[in-house]
């Protein structure tokens, strides 16, 4: 049977922090302000709060991508009624798109994957923008591994939606066991599996890893990209 790989890219192939301290700094100056670690750190709390809730669908994008910076620079001291926040996330988006960091270790996974499996495909699941996510993945030449990449805002459904990774499996048109999903993120990875039925792998999984398991139904572990390849390699050879 045909190995259908689908990997989130943030944390899990890229690494998005970087992208996003790099393309935070670019955006804070063309604003006049410095910028520094507590900002960012301040930023970070912000984007993975109002993430949390775009997976609960308690939010729409649109409202994320204006909340983040709107909170930012009130924090900031900033007038915000005064500042266009749309645009601002504009840049921000465009910012991060040029500055794609990898994971140290994923181009030669995914490379050791497509040598070392015979018949395998790799995709790309993620609840980010388009032209972030393509612009990422192409500037750190992961695209020339992977087949195809699904964004929630193309698909009309985000992870952990059933319907997200149901769009998935019908596009790709294989049975339900050639997938495997990886990422680091139970709350959208790991449920999204769960949810759609789908075996899951939970990568650089960390916390109470036992409970986490047992609540999420998680099917595979690994805690680095050297584990990662022998779970998928034994995985592979299982199905």
């Amino acid at each position: 049977m045909r190995c259908d790989l689908l990997f989130d890219l943030d944390q899990t192939l890229l690494d998005f922090h970087a992208s996003e301290k790099l393309a935070l700094k670019a955006v804070l100056e063309a604003q006049g302000l410095e910028f520094s670690q507590q900002r960012y750190d301040a930023f970070k709390q912000i984007n993975k709060s109002l993430w949390l809730e775009f997976e609960k669908g308690e939010i729409t994008k649109p409202q994320l991508f204006e909340t983040r910076f709107r909170r930012l620079f009130e924090l900031c001291g900033c007038d915000v009624d005064k500042m266009d926040l749309a645009q601002i996330n504009s840049d921000f988006i465009d910012a991060m798109a040029k500055s794609g960091v990898l994971m140290d270790g994923a181009l030669e996974l995914l490379e050791r994957l497509t040598k070392d499996i015979a018949d395998v495909r790799i995709y790309i699941v993620t609840n980010g923008v388009t032209r972030n996510a393509l612009g990422r993945i192409a500037s750190t030449g992961l695209d020339r591994f992977i087949s195809e990449v699904f964004v929630s805002e193309e698909i009309g459904a985000a992870k952990p939606a059933k319907e997200f990774f149901d769009a998935v499996t019908k596009a790709i048109g294989e049975p339900d066991e050639s997938y495997l999903v990886i990422g680091d993120s139970l709350t959208s990875d790991m449920l999204g599996a769960k949810n759609a039925g789908l075996t899951s792998c939970w990568f650089m999984p960390c916390g109470d890893v036992q409970q986490a398991i047992a609540d999420y139904e998680i099917d595979l572990t690994a805690a680095d990209f050297d584990e990662l390849y022998e779970v998928i390699c034994r995985w592979s050879a299982e199905i």
